[in-house]
């Protein structure tokens, strides 16, 4: 077995985000709102598990243009969230609400 990354491998970041989205609430109204049929003209196909009749419908970012630059997200969350353990320190929970009641 290998060793062990000091940093979040960018696979499970992108594999968290992919599953915040596909369970986010957001996600399932714009499903809900549209009936689960494609919004294309012309198009109209209804999203259908039967057998043999499968038909998957997704929800597409209309107002981002090209889409989303997944790299970047994961960049960020790099940059702001997963930051280097030189940058963290453990707090109690109290210790830990004072310092952002300061802010």
């Amino acid at each position: 077995m290998g060793k062990k990354l000091l940093t979040t491998p960018r696979s499970k970041v992108r594999a968290a985000l992919r599953q915040l989205w596909l369970r986010s609430r957001e996600r399932q109204a714009a499903l809900k709102r549209d009936g689960y049929t494609c919004q294309i003209p012309g198009c109209s196909k209804k999203q259908s598990r039967a057998k043999g009749r499968e038909v998957y419908v997704e929800v597409h970012h209309d107002n981002i243009g090209v889409g989303i630059n997944w790299e970047k997200v994961i960049d960020l969350i790099y940059n702001e969230i997963l930051v280097s353990p030189s940058m963290l320190i453990t707090m109690c929970t109290e210790c830990h609400k004072g310092e952002h009641d300061k802010k």
